[in-house]
Formats: C-alpha cells, structure tokens, sequence
C-alpha cells in the first residue's frame, strides 16, 4: 500500500505541474493576444491638414474616493477561521506530536520449512514518558527484537534499550540516551472520568508514515480482549479513530492533550482499520510503569494455585505449587493414584479429589481469569479468603499471597 500511495503521489505532482504549465502558457498566450490585439487596433495616424486643434476646456474635477480601509491583518498560522473542533484537533497535534516517537525494531525468527533463521523487520509508535529518556509502547512491538531504533521528532535515532516489560498487559518500557531538551514527556490523564462519545485524537505511525493524526470519539468502554497466560485486558477503551499497522503503542489523548490511553489493536478481516480499535487505559499503565522503570518487571500477588478445572460449579484445583501459599492454607488440588498391575505402574488423576474454588472475598471465580483478576487486585503479603467446596461442603481457607514477577 505504501508503494501504490507513493506512485499516485507522483503522479499527482506531475499532472498538477503540467497543468500549471499549461496555465502559465495559456495565460501568457492570451496576454500576448491582448497586447497585439491593443496594438493593431489603433486608430491610422492623422495627416497634416485633419489636424484640429480642440477649444480648450474647463478641467473636470473627479468626485472625491472614499478611503478604502483595510481590514486588520491576521497572522498567517491564526486559528481563527478554523470550526472549533479544528481548532482542538490543531492545537493537541501541535501541543503532543513532538512527544511522540517512531519505534524500528529487527528480530531474528526461526523458518519452520527451510530451518534457517529469518530476519525480520517490524514498526511501532511510542510516548515519551520523562526526560530521563524513558519512552512507552506496546510490548508486543518489541517482543523479540535485537535491534531498536527510536525516532524523536527532530529526526535524530537513538539506539533504545528494553528495561521494562509487562506482556499481559501490553506494556513495555525502552530506554534511549538522548539529550532531556530533546525530549518532551507527555502529561497523563485519567481514564477513569472517560465518558462515551468524547472526541480522542491518535497520532502514530501507521505504515512508517510518522506522526500521522487521527480523530475519532470513544466508542464504548470496559471491553475485554484476550491475553496470554489465561489473563484477559479488562477496561479496555473502543474507539473509531483509524488504527493501522505502525499505530501500536501511539499515545491516545483526550481534547487537552493528555494521555488516556495506548492504541494497541483493532478488529479487522483484512488487517487495516475498519472503525474499530482498541486501546489500553492509561491507569492501567500508570500502575505498572513504576515497576518497569525500577525493576524491570511487575510483582504480583500469587496464590500458589498451579492450575485449574473450569466447571459448573467454580474452578477445580488441579494442582497447588508444593509449599506455595494455597498449600500452606489447606487447600488441595487434584490426586495422583498409582496402581501396579504385575510388572506395570498405572497412573490415574482423580480430580475429584481437588477443592472447587467458589469465591475469592466473596468475588465469585467462574473463570481463571476471574479467579487470577481477583487474587491480582490484592498485594503480596494481603490475606484473602478462598471459598471452597471439599465433599460437598463449602469451606472457608485463608490465605496469605505470595508474589511472582513473571508473566
């Protein structure tokens, strides 16, 4: 696509050049006309004795012109003759393009036919966060990258640095060594106080072209959108503003400015945007960014359940993490049974053995998402009380959370 926009560009330019051309020459060829025409149409000269002296006359005065006033001059950039949407999408574009970054990466992905390894190039956006040259993205931009280049306003690329990364909510944080008067941090907002309908304006860099605007309004909040690891994005914000590819990890902003939000996907059959995008709230990544920054990592309170069975009634425990904090509360997963017949060694699992999770304080966990949102909503070291079914009777375990930091 690109390519194809390219080639109707210069065709464009050439045709509108011709044509200017050709103007020109027209209307140089009908001045030409004009001034011959002027020329040949004066009148024969006169000869000697058809010269007559006219009577002299009395000079007429002209009526006297009114002043023409001119009206006051308006500077060439006025914003005064823009509607007053215009002028909001003109003035966050000039006040947030400079914070916003083009992200080139180059990976390496291994080729399943030919068994060698693939280079392979990809492009993102992102937000300059602070001056100490921290800039946000989606993750998912950066994943497996050995080479970032980030691009700043100015045209000047600094090799960046992955220091933060947060895959199940999208989120990661590069690093560059740039001068802080090059960069431009973006102020926050709160994604809380959105309400459906209000104006959001991206700026990205879809297909390479940099620091391109859209416009749209916030088309429904509080979707939820799969993730890795039996996690899901919960709050997420729909709108129609066009997202395409090189749009992941752009800011998203409300009518003043501030970010609300990273673009960071769209539903689509062909790949391109159809109206639909999707974009992570910024409050949900205020939360972890503090973490990337420091640690690299975000910790989150674990509860020491391995794995779990989705049934009718709750979650079935199929495995706790030996000595891990669901263990150390009372709760059980599911029974390995050993048989021996002659020779031979059977193994069966009996799931009826393991407790069925009800409700994490008093959160009903249908899901192991619900159950892990609930558990992640609490720090380590929180106590939580996990309801339970053990043969037949709902029971009560405490349990102190432990923390992980992986994803």
């Amino acid at each position: 696509m690109p390519e194809e926009l390219g080639g109707r560009a210069k065709m464009s330019v050439r045709a509108t050049t011709t044509s200017l051309i050709l103007c020109a020459l027209s209307g140089f060829c009908g001045a030409l006309a004009a001034i011959v025409w002027i020329d040949t149409a004066r009148f024969p000269a006169a000869t000697a004795q058809e010269i007559v002296l006219p009577a002299p006359q009395t000079a007429v005065q002209p009526p006297p012109q009114r002043p023409v006033v001119a009206p006051p001059a308006r500077p060439q950039n006025s914003l005064a003759d823009l509607a007053v949407e215009e002028r909001s999408a003109v003035s966050v574009y000039e006040n947030c393009n400079r914070s916003v970054v083009n992200i080139s990466t180059r990976g390496v992905r291994a080729d399943a036919f030919f068994f060698l390894d693939a280079t392979t190039d990809g492009t993102g956006s992102g937000s300059v966060i602070d001056t100490s040259g921290h800039v946000l993205t989606n993750f998912h931009v950066v994943e497996d990258a050995r080479e970032i280049q980030v691009t700043l306003f100015n045209g000047q690329s600094f090799e960046g640095q992955l220091v933060g990364r947060d895959s199940i909510n999208d989120v990661a944080i590069i690093k560059i060594d740039a001068p802080p008067e090059m960069l431009i941090p973006v102020p926050f907002g709160d994604s809380s106080r959105l309400r459906v309908g209000q104006s959001v304006f991206a700026i990205g860099n879809p297909f390479g072209l940099e620091r391109t605007l859209t416009t749209g309004v916030v088309s429904s909040l509080n979707r939820t959108l799969p993730a890795r690891n039996h996690h899901s994005l919960k709050s997420i914000i729909q709108i129609d503003a066009a997202i395409n590819p090189g749009n992941s990890g752009g800011p998203l902003l409300d009518s003043r400015g501030r970010l609300i939000g990273m673009n960071m996907a769209i539903a689509s059959r062909t790949g391109q945007s159809s109206g639909v995008g999707f974009a992570i709230p910024i409050n949900t990544i205020a939360r972890v960014v503090p973490q990337l920054i420091e640690k690299g990592h975000v910790v989150r309170a674990d509860a020491g359940v391995a794995a779990v069975y989705e049934t009718e009634k709750g979650l079935r425990i199929a495995q706790v993490v030996p000595g891990g904090p669901a263990e150390r509360a009372g709760l059980r997963g599911a029974r390995v049974v050993r048989r021996r017949r002659g020779p031979l060694v059977y193994e069966q699992i009996d799931r009826t053995a393991g407790d069925t999770i009800l409700t994490v304080n008093g959160e009903l966990a249908q899901t192991a998402d619900d159950f892990l949102g609930a558990v992640e909503s609490h720090r380590p070291g929180e106590t939580v009380t996990i309801n339970a079914l053990r043969d037949g009777k709902e029971q009560a375990f405490r349990v102190v959370l432990g923390e992980t930091d992986g994803d």
